[in-house]
């Protein structure tokens, strides 16, 4: 891969804590010959692999869209070397990186990871997804693309040719773990298990969840994992409290090992609401071989199949989510593990981590030859 003459690609990556599926991604591109650089937040949990991989130019931990030492340590790097490409994998890092990279011969990439705030009216846009030098937007899914492109403002940059769906890769080789035993926990040995892992704020559906208990038959007994800070929620307590069985939902608080957790259970949950990506949650549950249920939100449609490797209900609808559980909880044995089977063959063979490398590389190669055509 080329950027000038017979050079590889330069690309300077700007990111925070950065995931698994993110430095994989770092990592990819060097392996594709790319000359790639990462500066991010030396407190992630990835920061040391990526140290050992030779890709951290700098430490970088933006405190914000402002931050004045942030952004002079990205013109510090950009000044070190003719980088071709800027990728910004936050609004924080993109914000900066613009600011740091005025006035140099440089390509900028901004990474949009869910639907909502970019706009007319949300001011911060203008200095980061709106900004006049972006010149590509990658997209986690085709819902992101589409609700960017469909806001219809023809002066705003949002047009088709400056936005790009690349999925999050994964790869099933990192989902190798056993499944925790959720008996500590209160699960009775042998239950069904309904798992949901997530941020407790309201978008993310866990009222709806628990209300689902309220439209299942007496004789069906389900019990609940809810995983993340959700158990800081006055709210959803009320509501859990308020159950005919409140025994059957288990807080089980934030978890290093929720890929497990949801690998112990019988389904996988993510009844969102709105501003929804692709879910990484639903992903590593789906690499374990879990059926899920998701809302028709974001990209949780192009991650479940429908009637193939989990079911796709509407938002906000606690009988249809309620439906779909039962339906699970109705099926076989085998017949959910054939379902979760499907899912996690379709993790291999549509979001993998090696689809997504092959197709950054691609996009920082157009990038760069149409640099040269416009000269």
């Amino acid at each position: 891969m080329t950027g000038t003459s017979d050079a590889p690609l330069r690309v300077l990556c700007l990111t925070d804590s950065c995931d698994r599926p993110e430095s994989e991604l770092f990592i990819g591109l060097k392996a594709a010959g790319v000359d790639v650089d990462v500066m991010c937040n030396p407190k992630g949990r990835n920061y040391q692999r990526l140290v050992e991989q030779d890709l951290v130019v700098a430490p970088l931990a933006l405190r914000g869209r402002f931050d004045k030492g942030g952004t002079a340590a990205i013109r510090r790097q950009l000044q070190s070397k003719p980088y071709d490409v800027i990728h910004a994998y936050n609004p924080r890092a993109l914000a900066c990186g613009l600011r740091a990279s005025k006035g140099m011969d440089v390509r900028v990439v901004a990474y949009r990871g869910v639907i909502g705030n970019v706009g007319a009216m949300h001011p911060e846009s203008w200095i980061t997804f709106l900004h006049p030098r972006v010149d590509k937007i990658v997209c986690v899914a085709d819902a992101i693309r589409d609700h960017l492109e469909g806001l219809g403002f023809p002066w705003s940059r949002l047009t088709a040719d400056r936005l790009q769906r690349i999925y999050k890769g994964h790869d099933l080789t990192w989902y190798q773990t056993e499944p925790t035993d959720l008996q500590p926990l209160g699960v009775p040995e042998g239950a069904f298990v309904v798992c949901c892992t997530g941020r407790g704020v309201p978008r993310k559906g866990f009222d709806d969840l628990v209300r689902t208990a309220l439209y299942l038959p007496e004789d069906v007994e389900v019990h609940y994992l809810l995983v993340g800070d959700v158990d800081r929620n006055e709210t959803i307590r009320k509501e859990v409290a308020a159950l005919p069985h409140p025994e059957r939902v288990h807080f089980a608080g934030y978890r290093t090992d929720a890929p497990q957790l949801a690998a112990a259970s019988d389904v996988i949950a993510l009844p969102s609401k709105s501003q929804e990506g692709l879910p990484r949650a639903v992903i590593e549950a789906m690499a374990y071989a879990v059926p899920a249920v998701v809302t028709r939100v974001g990209g949780m449609p192009e991650l479940v199949d429908d009637g193939v490797t989990g079911l796709v209900v509407p938002p906000c609808d606690e009988k249809a989510l309620a439906e779909a559980i039962l339906k699970l909880y109705r099926l076989s044995p085998e017949e959910r593990r054939a379902m979760g089977a499907a899912g996690r063959q379709r993790i291999s063979e549509h979001f993998h981590t090696s689809q997504t490398v092959r197709e950054t590389v691609a996009m920082y190669q157009s990038l760069v030859d149409g640099k040269r055509r416009s000269r």
